[in-house]
């Protein structure tokens, strides 16, 4: 059994996500954590909403409320949409929580002692208007590498380029809109990421299994040549900055962390926070010299957080030079447009958590985005292609399949399983093709390919629609109710094995299927097991409630009249 870390890319607090946040970082989390769960391994898996930074500040005034009070609220409206969705987090934290700050402090000291961190007089955007200093995300304007008109100060979304405030072009105050703007001096903390070039280069040079996604992003940014990274911002909330004796540090007093240090700390934080909830141990997961070094740390997270994660954050851990845990596996996933342009709440465009489970139950949508999802390239979602996969994956092949045979055995065994005689070759056929299935599902998932790991699941299900029209045991019961028998205790046990295979992606369906065969195991299957036996003889079923409704066209109709569609 392997201890297995799993953190997905903390959500930011301003505001619930939509489904290509989901479809980025905590749903495939969640889904290889259910399958490592499955294959009986101790995992523990990690998120927490990040509530530090501008986009904070200004979404609470916006809301007329204070910071506090808006990410506290906003924090229970995430985890119980995360919560709604099956996301098996086994801890929730929070960034604006006391072990993140105390963490936080201390990464600093550490950096700062072992020479990686200076002060600096900088120089700033100041808002004569807003008369404040605007740190990163308060200044937006044109990217000087790719011309988008909207980048922000910290980061291009078109280009993906890390930016300071000082290169864009055009620069307007995001909290007015004003551009009379100008350069002061004021003094940040920097940390010398240049230093620690060669180091991070030769870290991510040893991930020989990260994909091409994530090295090549993380090679892209080493290439382009590193920057010492400002740490502080001129701001209320986040972690203060603090001087050696716990107090303010002199000429730094009101200033905070930039929220792309403490955010990633988090991680480290939650755990703690976990900790003290349920009595475990935090140390043990994060630090080598206690344990941690027998742990396979994996991340999940959307490209555009990439850069963060094998850049900056690992110049934190390995500048500290304490034993701390890095990251071992980075799975990076591409953007999930809508109707090829960007999510919008402000233009009605895109379904968000929330909106989702109004119009459909949680596991229509971790199918789609699982089987369909963002995984090697940029992906659409249309309301049609979204349709066409649930009737025919979930309605016409899982769904029918189950309640087919079922149903099946009830109106002709009395609801029991069946003994039968022995299988055919025909039925042995079958159970080496699902096998072979089953084999491939694992291998896929394995390899966190999170599509293959569907399509094979998937093909496993079509098997079970197969065998039932070949061995046809309605046609067999007229002239050979033994052999209908058979074939009935065979699709029986299908069904079973198919909870098993579902599980993972359909944590809320996968019980109901497994309970109308008598079934609780929702454990991964292995190819070499015999999962025919599971069933056994004499066992009462009972057909379940329709599984999976089909999404008919005008119900596409109106959703698409509501959200926006094919004109977006």
């Amino acid at each position: 059994m392997a201890r297995i870390l799993i953190t997905s890319a903390l959500p930011y607090i301003n505001g619930i996500k939509h489904l290509g946040n989901l479809a980025g970082s905590m749903l495939p989390a969640d889904v290889w954590a259910r399958f490592k769960r499955g294959q009986g391994h101790e995992v523990l898996y990690i998120c927490a909403t990040d509530e530090h930074g501008t986009p904070a500040e200004l979404a609470a005034a916006a809301a007329g409320q204070d910071v506090r009070t808006y990410c506290d609220e906003q924090h229970q409206i995430q985890k119980a949409a995360g919560e709604a969705f099956g996301l098996s987090y086994d801890w929730f934290g929070r960034s604006s929580n006391a072990s993140n700050r105390r963490l936080t402090q201390h990464f600093a000291k550490v950096l700062e002692d072992n020479g990686l961190i200076e002060e600096r007089v900088d120089q700033m955007i100041y808002s004569i208007d807003d008369g404040r200093f605007l740190p990163d995300r308060y200044v937006e304007g044109t990217c000087p590498h790719c011309a988008y008109e909207k980048a922000r100060g910290d980061q291009c979304d078109n280009c993906g380029r890390l930016l300071d405030p000082m290169d864009l072009k055009d620069p307007y105050s995001s909290v007015s809109g004003s551009r009379n703007l100008e350069v002061r001096d004021t003094r940040h903390l920097y940390l010398l990421q240049t230093k620690l070039e060669g180091r991070i280069r030769d870290w991510i040079s040893s991930k020989s299994d990260w994909q091409t996604l994530a090295r090549s992003i993380a090679l892209k940014h080493l290439d382009e040549g590193l920057i010492d990274r400002g740490i502080t911002r001129d701001l209320k909330w986040g972690v203060p900055v603090v001087g050696p004796d716990g107090g303010p540090r002199p000429g730094m007093e009101g200033k905070v962390f930039y929220v792309w240090f403490d955010a990633p700390i988090e991680y480290i934080g939650a755990t703690e926070e976990w900790a003290e909830a349920t009595g475990g141990t935090w140390r043990d997961w994060w630090r080598t010299d206690e344990g941690a070094d027998d742990v396979r740390y994996v991340q999940f997270m959307g490209k555009d957080n990439v850069a963060f994660h094998t850049v900056s954050f690992p110049a934190t851990i390995l500048g500290s030079g304490e034993p701390w845990k890095t990251v071992d596996t980075l799975k990076a996933f591409n953007w999930l447009n809508w109707y090829g342009g960007k999510f919008s709440t402000s233009q009605g465009r895109g379904v968000f958590m929330d909106q989702a489970l109004e119009l459909l139950p949680a596991d229509y949508w971790r199918w789609y985005l699982t089987a369909y999802g963002p995984e090697h390239s940029d992906s659409a979602f249309t309301w049609e292609q979204f349709q066409s996969a649930i009737n025919k994956d979930l309605a016409d092949v899982l769904g029918n399949f189950v309640n087919r045979i079922v149903k099946f055995t009830e109106s002709k065994f009395g609801g029991v399983v069946p003994e039968g005689a022995a299988l055919t070759d025909e039925d042995r056929a079958f159970q080496t093709q699902v096998n072979a299935a089953i084999a491939e599902a694992t291998a896929a998932f394995e390899a966190m390919e999170f599509r293959k790991a569907s399509q094979a699941i998937r093909a496993a299900w079509v098997l079970g629609n197969e065998y039932l029209q070949v061995a046809a045991p309605w046609t067999a019961f007229k002239t050979d109710p033994e052999r209908a028998a058979t074939a009935v205790r065979f699709a029986l046990n299908l069904v079973a094995l198919f909870a098993r295979l579902a599980a993972p992606v359909l944590p809320f369906t996968a019980p109901k299927i497994a309970a109308s065969v008598g079934e609780s195991d929702l454990s991964w299957p292995s190819a070499d097991e015999d999962w025919l036996a599971r069933v056994p003889v004499g066992r009462p079923v009972q057909a379940a409630e329709v599984l999976f409704r089909k999404i008919e066209d005008e119900q596409v109709a109106d959703w698409a009249a509501r959200f926006g569609g094919g004109e977006a």
